[in-house]
This record gives C-alpha cells, sequence and structure tokens, in this order.
C-alpha cells in the first residue's frame, strides 16, 4: 500500500513518487517499471514471489506489477496445462468444451487451488517488500477468462452468437469469483490490481455493442470490488483497442500499447480524461533492443504527458529474454528527474 504524501520538498521514496503521479503532484521524476514472464518459475509461490522481487531489484523499479502464469484464471475450474521451460504453458484439457459446459461453472473459494496460491505468492512479496514498493496483481477480465477456459478465442466468439444466455450467467459466476478474489488481493497489502482485456480490448475480436454486453458490466463488477484501492490500473490490450470507449471505467489509471496499430496517443487520451496514464514504450522485442529507440520514445512520451499524471512502462508484457541494455535505457530514461 502508498505511504502519506511527503513533506514539501522532501526526497521521494518509491511509494511516495508513485503516489504523487497518481495524484497529479509534482515528482521528483516519473515512476518507471516494466514487467515479463519467468515461465520456469511461476509454478509455485515461493518462485514466483522470488522472480518478481529479483526483477525489480535488479532494475530498480519503482512499482512492481506481478506477472503471474496466465493459466491460474482458468486450473480451478478444471483446465489443465503442461508447463514449459521457455514459453506459455499448453493446454492439455480444457475446463469448458461446450455451452453445457458453461452451466457447471461454480463460485470458487479464491483462498484455494491455484487462486489461494497466488495469494501465498503475494503474501511473501508484501513481507519482503515491506513499504519499499507498491505491488499491483494482474487480474485477467472475466471474458478473459472464458477464452483461458475454453482454449480459444474463436469459441467463445461462437458462445457470444450462438449461446448468449448461457455465456452471460457464466460470466456472473466468473466475475463474482474475480471480485472477491481481488478484494482478497488488496488484504495482502497489494495497492490494487492490474486488470487486463487480453484479447477482447480490440475491436478487431469484439464489437462495441457485444463489448458492451458480454464484458462492460462483468469488468465493472470487478473494479467496483476494488474501487477504493489507491493504484488500480485498467490495461486495455492489442491493437484497434476500445479504450476511448472505457475512460469512465473506475480506475486510476489507463494502460495501453500506445504503438499499436488504431490506438490513441498518450496525448489524445490526455486531452479526454484525468487519470493517470501509463505506457509509453514499445514492447516489441526490436525496439526493447535498441536502447536509444528506448529512450527516443520515452522522451516523447514524457513530452506528450508534461511528466504529470503519467508512468512509464512498456505497452505490455516484454519478452523474458528482453536485452539488459534495452531495460536499463527504460530506467535511465527518467534517471535524475529527466523531463521532456
Amino acid at each position: 500500500m502508498l505511504r502519506p504524501e511527503p513533506a514539501e520538498g522532501a526526497a521521494l521514496s518509491k511509494p511516495e513518487r508513485v503516489q504523487a503521479a497518481l495524484g497529479g503532484d509534482a515528482v521528483d521524476r516519473v515512476p518507471v517499471s516494466a514487467w515479463w514472464h519467468e515461465f520456469a518459475r511461476e509454478w509455485s509461490p515461493e518462485a514466483l514471489a522470488a522472480a518478481t522481487l529479483e526483477a525489480f531489484r535488479t532494475y530498480d523499479w519503482d512499482f512492481i506489477k506481478v506477472n503471474p502464469r496466465a493459466t491460474y484464471y482458468a486450473e480451478d475450474w478444471g483446465g489443465r496445462f503442461q508447463p514449459h521451460p521457455d514459453r506459455q504453458p499448453e493446454l492439455i484439457e480444457a475446463a469448458v468444451r461446450s455451452a453445457d459446459d458453461l452451466s457447471r461453472l461454480q463460485r470458487l473459494d479464491v483462498t484455494q487451488g491455484a487462486y489461494g496460491e497466488q495469494l501465498a505468492a503475494l503474501n511473501l512479496i508484501a513481507r519482503e517488500l515491506g513499504a519499499e514498493a507498491p505491488f499491483i496483481q494482474t487480474v485477467f477480465s472475466p471474458l478473459a477468462v472464458v477464452s483461458r477456459l475454453t482454449g480459444s478465442t474463436a469459441f467463445v466468439q461462437r458462445l457470444i452468437r450462438e449461446h448468449p444466455d448461457a455465456l452471460l450467467a457464466a460470466l456472473d459466476v466468473i466475475a463474482e469469483t474475480l471480485a472477491a478474489y481481488a478484494r482478497a488481493c488488496l488484504d495482502t497489502g497489494a495497492a490494487g490490481v492490474f486488470f487486463a482485456t487480453v484479447e477482447w480490448g480490440s475491436a478487431d475480436h469484439i464489437s462495441a455493442d457485444d463489448y458492451d454486453r458480454f464484458a462492460r458490466p462483468f469488468d465493472l463488477r470487478v473494479l467496483e470490488a476494488v474501487r477504493d484501492a489507491p493504484f488500480n490500473v485498467f490495461h486495455v490490450c492489442r491493437g484497434n483497442n476500445h479504450l476511448r470507449r472505457l475512460l469512465d471505467y473506475p480506475a486510476a489509471a489507463f494502460h495501453w500499447d500506445v504503438h499499436g496499430e488504431g490506438n490513441p496517443s498518450l496525448a489524445e487520451v490526455a486531452a479526454l480524461t484525468d487519470r493517470v496514464l501509463m505506457g509509453g514504450v514499445s514492447q516489441a522485442p526490436e525496439s526493447l533492443a535498441d536502447p536509444g529507440r528506448v529512450a527516443a520514445q520515452a522522451r516523447d512520451a514524457l513530452a506528450q504527458t508534461k511528466g504529470s499524471r503519467f508512468l512509464l512502462a512498456p505497452g505490455c508484457s516484454i519478452e523474458p529474454h528482453t536485452p539488459e541494455a534495452g531495460l536499463r535505457a527504460l530506467r535511465e530514461a527518467v534517471a535524475g528527474g529527466a523531463r521532456p
């Protein structure tokens, strides 16, 4: 969680710096962070916590976005996955293989199973961090969880067309579970949640009307459950995203890939909301491999936002083997209070 505001003129700690940015107050420098998967170390609370904290300390990030395995949302409902040391887990058996399976979904006890394992990891992170820096936990949107339950975006699109009522009933159960889980994350000491739409943030996968029916009500139920958290981030994924229509969501910050095709710029969104913006640097491997390119994108992001109400970060999770030089360039872009 975040600390009280510092005295005027005092040097800022990481929590103070993040809190000042979230509140639109003056900062000594713009907060910065990045995150990636450690595929071989995401299968126990201890290993996930250790990998998360190592990355934080290696690059001196201002905040932590915990990056758990993407399958954990589906495992307790019956999804089975094969871990791999260097890539995403492989789906072995989907939890939902027909529309009839949707009716079998029941609200989970989030203190048990894979969800409970994630809470254990957060407790370890909180214990180690203390007041050193704020951290937030990744929570996928209910519709994105359905994709993990089925293993197929196309199958969920078919459910939208052919079995809307069954899908809506399942989303109700999932949203109830995720709302309880998001609250439990705060109870561990998390400063908020990183709420991710995954593929459903893009008009390439869902129309505006379908988003309003199958995503928005359930997104809001989860976000309303943690409305009092100081550091909730709404991450709208992919290109051609729906962000412009979603700026009324109750989140402290909006995060997206500003370099994605069809996506709004930082300056455009800054003109539409007084909320904090997050991102600015491309997560593309070829971009992060070039420290000069990272520095240039960071300068442009600082210029568009004037360094106010802004958190510098890649537009999404980055590749695990991103060159260290690129990440050092990201951190150095704000060193010494760098400004546009």
